[in-house]
């Protein structure tokens, strides 16, 4: 490489360095003080950059949140694409699934579920689609992609009922367990609440229930 494309490719290197460490700034900020709450100049000072050096990787907060949003979603796509890579049946692998997103509520600190919790309701309350929101789009379908490959793994390997519908199936599967486990976590989070079952063991069962449901019975 000569000296002139070593510079560039330094520098870009380092501007995506950079880019990195803003969205984790933005992520520590929006998690303690809520995306709403949250200024700017909150997040260049979590960077330790300048605010206009933050405008100009990032000119709109919500770039910014979406870029957060996206973030926390690869590292579950990235998750899900371990397990589908894995030995065993599919139906071992989506209790696998299962067990990562119980494993999150056994750290009611969880970052992630703090912040998507909040992005959720942020983005539902927008008047207008989020700039860039397809990019975090994208990530989510490829999530549910993977789990879309596991079903049907289990189809051909006899593990999950071959009469049930793939789409609506996963969709379900997805939202109901990964949606319950994240409401969970942030109850454990109210002391004033109360339950005569700890948010582990409602996992639990939730998860024998869906296992039995796809379960292929020869």
């Amino acid at each position: 490489m000569d000296p002139k494309s070593r510079y560039q490719q330094e520098r870009n290197d380092g501007k995506e360095q950079r880019a990195i460490a803003i969205v984790d700034a933005a992520t520590t900020v929006f998690v303690q003080k809520g995306i709403e709450k949250t200024t700017m100049q909150d997040i260049a000072k979590e960077a330790n950059i300048g605010i206009a050096t933050l405008f100009r990787y990032f000119p709109k907060k919500e770039k910014l949140v979406v870029a957060v949003a996206a973030k926390r979603t690869e590292l579950t796509f990235e998750a899900f694409r371990k397990v589908t890579e894995e030995p065993g049946t599919a139906l071992e692998k989506i209790e696998r699934l299962m067990d990562y997103f119980i494993t999150d509520v056994k750290r009611p600190d969880n970052p992630n579920i703090k912040f998507m919790e909040d992005f959720e309701s942020y983005a539902a309350h927008s008047l207008e689609p989020l700039e860039d929101i397809e990019s975090f789009n994208e990530l989510y379908r490829a999530t549910s992609r993977e789990y879309s490959k596991i079903i049907q793994e289990g189809q051909r390997d006899g593990s999950i009922r071959s009469d049930v519908p793939v789409a609506e199936t996963l969709t379900t599967i997805i939202n109901v367990f990964g949606i319950f486990s994240r409401k969970l976590s942030l109850q454990n989070n109210i002391l004033t609440f109360v339950s005569d079952l700890e948010a582990e063991r409602q996992l639990e069962i939730l998860k024998r229930m869906i296992l039995d449901y796809l379960r292929n019975r020869p």
